[in-house]
């Protein structure tokens, strides 16, 4: 199992870093740690989009745990359920 903390600020200077680490984590059970996440922008939103696509097709799991509010809204105003970047449903 691999754990990810997320950066504060996870606007478009994020999200090569952020897509790097994760294609290192690859090949393993991933958890990320979302509680530190005050700023998102939608680049960041669709590297973990597209993480949780590759770890469902590699058959891995990857759950997101402890999502700030600042997550869970960016998500819903995107129209984008927490269970398109988590498998297990977000806890608050």
């Amino acid at each position: 199992m691999v754990t990810v903390r997320l950066p504060d600020i996870l606007d478009i200077r994020a999200a090569l870093p952020l897509a790097t680490e994760l294609l290192h984590a690859r090949g393993n059970p991933l958890t990320i740690d979302a509680s530190n996440v005050a700023k998102v922008g939608t680049q960041c939103i669709q590297v973990l989009l597209s993480a949780h696509a590759t770890w469902t097709t590699d058959g891995l799991s990857l759950n997101v745990v402890h999502p700030s509010d600042t997550l869970l809204e960016a998500l819903d105003t995107l129209g984008i359920p927490f269970t398109e970047i988590s498998e297990q449903e977000s806890a608050k």
